[in-house]
């Protein structure tokens, strides 16, 4: 055998190689210098230039639409410094849970053993992730399609693509298409290697198909230790965390919150008492997309719209590193997944159940003489737990059968039912007091004052005496009219110490006790009998200066309510009254007291003139404002426009002129700087509208770039803007931003939602802008999928998934042929037509997708139609073909009186002048309402009609859609699936075993219509004889009598008599001969046919006898064959 020759080198025809060996077999004037640049044609480009125009104009072409490729809308970028998880959803068949607890342990070393909910985890030191498992029913695919960022589609390898999967693209395609991986797992299935490859590259073809062209596509071969490999996963990994998202355009304008877990907050009081009352829940889960502000309404898909009750941020459970890392440590790499029990801890809807491994035997630590936790092996947890689990009353009962509850050694015991340290201000006048501004004090400040008990006399065993010394105290008028008399001293000696001539400011450190009055109003003051306002003099001054100085922020005052708060109150109208238990008692009570004293604006602020308000009457004159309005610049300016002052300010002296002379020379400097370059933007603007190209750009792109340009200058003024302010108030202007961790509170929720809740469902918190609380007829363009079986009918029930909301509908559909919107009874086949329905109202270019049903158990494609929003408007024009039909009951030339059409005169009113026209195409106009008979009008044609034409009028009728929204509650559901919605007719009747009703109008009769005969055309002698002869009529008349031909007899000859003889005679001959001939030749016809049929059948027997051998033959081989297989079986 010849050996076989060795393979002939391929040389490389591109690569860096090939380019490198081309170019030195160029000529010197063309390769490349060293530089880079190439030597002529980089310096002589006419000598390079294109040689045809049409050529030059197609390359250029070509890169202006390279150039329009990679472009894309520019989008604001909202995302926050610190980002929102990203949410990864894993989409497909059986398989998705192995995947998530790999990619978890890959990230976290954590091993789940259950997956519910979102699992959020620390993938890097810039990111996280939040795993959230899709079932496959269509609801959870809805509304993981409006919330995922990237989405791992798993498709089987040894059964392909699913129908699901298809409708998941679909329903990506209308709600924003985000960033897809595909991931081909069951690959340890295919035994053959060359299958393997080729079921690799078919579901690849299908996939770039679905997808684009290079979608990655991820290779899963097989499970080790109950996950994927390692290796596997991690490449999977990597491609995640370099994975860049785009914003899509209904997440980049609205708010959402994935929900990571649920609390129910209803008193369980309310549910003794009713267990179907509205409840009050607590959502919790990560801000995405734009800010939320508490007064925002949400939607919840699956439950409904509701209003935010309360909206608090929470601490990050799951925050990145506080500082940049190159690598992460284990402690860095968290996980926040409340439903999935990690490190044993389940939170649930109502508590928080702690998984203890192994078995926890009680009677093992608990002692002979039952005491529990004195067994051997038990550690203090357990212990704790079992003495929880044995406690069979509250704290309350403890403490009130205890008597009390002593903190610390030494320190007083702290009961449940303690005294009342409150002091309540009545709005009765005290007798002893005349002072009328002490009533108006107490009028105004009506409330709990608390104060040092010390200060009445014998009050100090107060606070030792059980509950009936308070009932005590509220019986003895003497306590209470004491008590009202110690806050009255008080309130006269606080409102003395603030009305003083010198300072106000200065009442609380003064030098001297004549200044606050006499001894006696000290004593009233001095609640404990000592000089207590002598101590810490500069610490209370300088309090007292910090207070008035410190500034209150125009914001909280504008939006903020107004009452002062406290730490913006002057130190002079609130006082810390102390009230001590003792010289051993641990605890100070102290509390802000509002005194009621109405400060002066000195303690507020010192550069503001306190005037009073007798000498502001006069101003509200106009002569005496007319007088001073050119002191002021727009008055000045106002006054100079009307020409009523020439010179404003004339007598005005600027005395800081000298002081700020080169301050105003460098404000000019700038201000000249300012204007000219304000001239020289005007000038490049100018310049490139004129030129057609930018001097900056040149020329390309400057539309993209402006709009960029813009959108950045836009944010950078809003971070600028609220660089300054604090969070509180940057939330209560613009609500709270994306990412961080918040807290939502929900009012009247429904009862069978914290029923049903399932923390494997998705559960979404939208946030609906102004315009989409309110509802109308929205008009879409459709299309029916053309992988549906059916085609849509008008008014059939259609579920709707717009933005977030996903209800049913009735559309109507409706083609606009230029003038009109004309409805149609049925869609069409492979073309868009126009829908209108009720439902809430939605910004145009949003698509959707719609569904007959998005129940379970049917094979079929259940992606009805998709589509966009076109119009909002609340008023749509859809009119349908009316075509009336009547007949003339007299006809006058053109003139005709039809009846049948119409019923009343009102109603031929209404269509006076409206065009008609008859079956043979005559047509005509509607003029006048008869008399009688009733309905029949009088109408004028092109010409005179017959009594038998049919006369029709076509008209439009509008067409108004149903006022039908039926929100799909599926949350509210235990199997989740689609709940009780509108069903057709027909779906009722087949579900019941139903026949339709049998109607007689509706059958088919055999039509019975009588044969017409028409009249002759008889035309005119007159215009017979005008007309040419080929046009004249060439029938005759009949005649009544015969002709003078007719009526004469002809004679024959003899001669004449002897020809006709003979020749008659030599026919008969002839026939007879043929007739003859006939007959033999079927004779012989006859005998041939027989010799063929015998031919025949004895080929036939000689075929018969041939085939039962040869299949006799084979009967025999085939039998022996047989026989030798079973014999090699049996040995």
């Amino acid at each position: 055998m010849d050996a076989k020759a060795p393979k002939v080198h391929r040389a490389r025809q591109a690569g860096p190689k090939a380019a490198r060996k081309k170019e030195r077999q160029l000529p010197e004037h063309q390769k490349k210098s060293a530089s880079g640049a190439k030597g002529t044609r980089a310096s002589n480009p006419k000598a390079f230039a294109f040689n045809s125009g049409v050529r030059a104009n197609r390359s250029i072409m070509r890169n202006m639409d390279k150039d329009q490729t990679r472009l894309h809308v520019p989008m604001v970028d909202r995302t926050p410094d610190i980002p929102p998880p990203v949410v990864v959803a894993v989409v497909g068949p059986p398989g998705k849970t192995t995947l998530i607890r790999s990619l978890v342990k890959r990230y976290t070393k954590h091993n789940l053993q259950e997956i519910s909910g979102p699992i959020t985890v620390v993938s890097g030191k810039k990111q996280r992730l939040t795993f959230m498992e899709a079932n496959n029913d269509l609801n959870s695919l809805i509304d993981i399609a409006k919330v995922a960022d990237l989405i791992l589609l798993l498709i089987d390898a040894s059964f392909g693509f699913e129908m699901e999967t298809f409708e998941f693209l679909n329903i990506l395609q209308s709600h924003g298409f985000p960033r897809i991986m595909g991931v081909l797992t069951f690959l340890d299935k295919f035994k053959d290697g060359k299958r393997m490859r080729k079921t690799k590259k078919r579901i690849k073809q299908r996939f770039w198909t679905e997808i684009y062209q290079g979608a990655k596509l991820f290779y899963l071969s097989g499970i080790m230790n109950g996950r994927y490999l390692k290796q596997e996963v991690l490449n999977l990994s990597r491609f995640i965390s370099v994975m860049k998202f785009r914003p899509l355009t209904w997440r980049n304008t609205h708010p959402y919150i994935l929900t990571d877990r649920m609390e129910d907050l209803t008193p369980p009081v309310t549910l003794q008492e009713n267990s179907t009352a509205p409840r009050t829940v607590a959502l919790y889960g990560y801000l995405r997309g734009t800010n939320l502000k508490p007064t925002f309404k949400i939607h919840i898909p699956g439950v409904g719209d509701h209003t935010i009750a309360h909206l608090s941020t929470l601490p990050d459970p799951c925050p990145l590193p506080d500082k940049q890392r190159k690598l992460l440590n284990e402690k860095h790499k968290l996980i926040y997944a409340p439903s999935s029990s990690v490190a044993g801890i389940l939170h649930d809807r109502d508590a928080v159940y702690i998984n203890v491994p192994g078995q926890l035997d009680k009677s093992r630590v608990v002692e002979g003489d039952g005491n529990v936790g004195g067994g051997m092996g038990v550690s203090d947890g357990e212990r704790m737990v079992i003495d929880l689990q044995d406690v069979g009353r509250t704290l309350e009962d403890g403490i009130k059968a205890s008597g009390g509850v002593r903190l610390f050694t030494g320190s007083e015991v702290l009961r449940g039912t303690g005294p009342n340290i409150t002091m309540d201000l009545d709005d009765e006048k005290d007798d002893s007091d005349d002072n009328d501004d002490d009533d108006e004090d107490d009028e105004l400040h009506q409330g709990a004052i608390e104060e040092d008990e010390d200060a009445e006399s014998d009050s100090e065993s107060e606070f030792d005496e059980d509950d009936d010394s308070g009932s005590e105290e509220r019986d003895d008028p003497s306590i209470s009219s004491r008590r009202r008399k110690a806050s009255s001293r008080i309130i006269s000696n606080l409102e003395a110490a603030s009305d003083l001539p010198n300072n106000a400011g200065d009442a609380d450190f003064a030098d001297s006790d004549s200044e606050f009055g006499s001894d006696a109003d000290s004593d009233h003051v001095d609640i404990d009998g000592s000089m207590r306002w002598k101590e810490n003099l500069m610490q209370k001054a300088e309090e007292n200066f910090v207070a008035t100085k410190r500034s209150v922020s125009l914001m909280q005052l504008v939006y903020e309510s107004d009452e002062v708060p406290e730490q913006h109150r002057p130190a002079a109208e609130m006082r810390d009254v102390d009230v001590d238990e003792g010289d051993e008692a641990f605890f100070r009570v102290s509390k802000v007291v509002a005194t009621g004293v109405k400060l002066s604006l000195a303690l507020i602020d010192t550069c503001r003139v306190e005037v009073p308000e007798q000498d502001l009457l006069e101003w509200e004159d106009e002569e005496n404002l007319d007088s001073i309005r050119g002191l002021f610049v727009t008055g000045a300016v106002a006054l100079a426009a009307n020409g009523e002052a020439e010179e404003t300010n004339g007598d005005f002296e600027d005395l800081e002129a000298t002081q700020n002379n080169e301050e105003t020379s460098q404000n000019e400097e700038t201000e000249e700087d300012a204007l000219s370059k304000k001239k020289l933007q005007l000038k490049r603007k100018f310049d490139a509208l004129y030129d057609g190209e930018d001097d900056e750009d040149g020329g390309k792109n400057n539309i993209f770039d402006a709009a960029k340009e813009e959108m950045s200058k836009q944010k950078q003024i809003n971070l600028t803007e609220f660089e300054n302010d604090d969070d509180d108030l940057r939330a209560k202007v613009e609500g709270f931003r994306a990412g961080v961790y918040v807290r939502v509170v929900l009012e009247n929720m429904h009862p069978e939602f914290v029923e049903n809740y399932d923390p494997r469902y998705p559960v979404i918190i939208g946030g609906l802008l102004a315009s989409e609380e309110a509802f109308g007829f929205c008009q879409v363009r459709i299309k029916k999928h053309r992988w549906h079986k059916k085609i849509l009918k008008t008014n059939d029930p259609l579920i709707f998934s717009i933005g977030w909301r996903r209800f049913q509908s009735l559309p109507l559909y409706s083609l606009n042929d230029g003038n009109r919107n004309r409805m149609l009874k049925y869609t069409p086949e492979h073309m868009h037509c126009l829908a209108t329905f009720y439902g809430p109202i939605t910004a145009p270019n949003t698509g959707f997708c719609a569904f007959n049903s998005v129940a379970d158990g049917t094979s079929a494609f259940r992606v009805s139609a998709t589509g966009v929003v076109l119009d909002i408007n609340h008023s749509v024009e859809v009119v349908k073909k009316l075509k009336l039909t009547g007949v003339p009951y007299k006809v006058l030339k053109n003139t005709a009186f039809v009846k049948d059409m119409f019923t009343t005169a009102l109603e031929v009113a209404k269509f006076e002048g409206a065009n008609i026209r008859t079956v043979s195409g005559i047509r005509g106009q509607v003029k006048k309402a008869m008399p009688k008979p009733e309905g029949c009008f009088r109408a004028t044609f092109e010409d005179k009609i017959l009594m038998s034409d049919i006369v029709f009028l076509r008209a439009w009728y509008p067409v108004k859609p149903k006022k039908f929204y039926n929100p799909v509650t599926t949350l509210l559901t235990r199997s989740k699936t689609a709940p009780t919605l509108m069903r057709l007719t027909g779906e009722i009747r087949r579900a019941n075993s139903m026949r339709p009703p049998l109607n007689k109008d509706s059958l088919y009769r055999p039509i019975e219509r009588s044969a017409r005969v028409f009249n002759p055309l008889q035309i005119p002698k007159a215009l017979a004889a005008a007309l040419p002869f080929a046009a004249k009529p060439k029938s005759r008349a009949v005649r009544r009598k015969p002709t003078l031909l007719q009526k004469r007899a002809v004679v024959s000859e003899p001669h004449e008599r002897k020809v006709t003889a003979l020749i008659q005679a030599v026919n008969t001959l002839r026939n007879e001969k043929e007739r003859k001939e006939k007959a033999r030749q079927a004779v012989r016809h006859a005998r041939i046919a027989a010799e063929e049929k015998k031919k025949d059948d004895a080929a036939a027997a000689r075929r018969k006898v041939t085939s039962k051998a040869i299949f006799k033959k084979l009967g025999q081989q085939e039998k022996s064959a047989n026989s030798d297989r079973f014999a090699k079986k049996k040995t």
